[in-house]
Parts: structure tokens; sequence; C-alpha cells
């Protein structure tokens, strides 16, 4: 409790991402501040524990947080595998998910290229415009992009930080 108090007096943002369901909500009872999670899913698509479900994507929203897509395979697939020849489009599902709960201004990327399995479409940053090609063929506007990609941090950011 009172680290999580400290952090938001001191303007520090917490991830989410790593927390079970129940320190989850221990965190959004007690912080005035966005609540985010920088690298998790939507847990209506792919049921791992460490994704989100709709009542907590409902939570970041109303507290003007954000989420960061994991593109881990096994936080993306329904069935939870790790394979590299995932495609890009279950990544697509899980924006139009996270778009419909959160809306536009609250979703962007959270990676996880540290490690973890990604679709080999993209194996790494270098291969951001293979997600960006998927992107605009699924309709997304450059606007949209331009928040998904960095924008929408920026701002979480800036309400974190109180900038």
């Amino acid at each position: 409790m009172a680290l999580v108090r400290e952090c938001n007096r001191l303007r520090i943002m917490l991830d989410m991402s790593h927390l079970n369901e129940a320190g989850f909500w221990d965190v959004v009872n007690l912080s005035d501040a966005p609540i985010v999670a920088t690298h998790s899913n939507a847990h209506a698509i792919c049921p791992s524990a460490r994704n989100l479900s709709d009542r907590q994507l409902d939570a970041i929203r109303d507290s003007d947080g954000m989420v960061g897509l994991n593109f881990a395979t096994a936080f993306l697939r329904p069935d939870g595998q790790m394979r590299a020849d995932t495609g890009l489009d279950v990544m697509l599902r899980h924006l139009d998910h996270l778009i419909s709960h959160l809306g536009e201004d609250r979703v962007g990327f959270g990676s996880d290229f540290d490690g973890a399995m990604v679709p080999e479409k993209i194996g790494d940053a270098s291969g951001l415009p293979a997600l960006r090609q998927e992107m605009l063929a699924h309709g997304f506007d450059d606007t949209l992009m331009t928040k998904l990609f960095h924008g929408n941090w920026l701002r979480v950011l800036a309400l974190t930080w109180g900038g």
C-alpha cells in the first residue's frame, strides 16, 4: 500500500503486466495514477493468466492508462503455443479488441523483444514495417498508427509525470 502511494507521489509509473489479477486490483484500488500494462494482451483472445480480462481493460480505460501489445506468441495465440510461425492476423485481433475496450488513445506496443518468441514475420525491431503493412491492409490509418507506435506512450508518460 505504501509503495503504490509513494510511487504515485513521486510520479513513478507502475506496470501491471507481471501482476496477478488480485495484485492488479490492489493497485487499481490504491492508485490515483493512470493504470498501465506495458506488455499485455486480451484474455478474451488468449486465456493466459498474463493477459487482461475485459473488466481489467475497463479499469485501465477508466484510469486513462494504457496497454502495450505484447508480441510474445504464447500471449497472442488462443492455444498459448510458442510458435514463430504465428501470423500477424492474431496481433490485429488483439489490437482490435484492445481498441474496442480502451479507445484508440490507450493502446500501444509493448513488444517484449528481450527473449520472447515473436512472430517470425517481425523477428525483431527491424521487422516492424511488416506489422505496419498488415495494419494498413487491415484499415488502420496513419493517424492511428502514429498513436499506436509512439504517441499514446508519450501521452500516458506526460500524464504520469505531470507534464
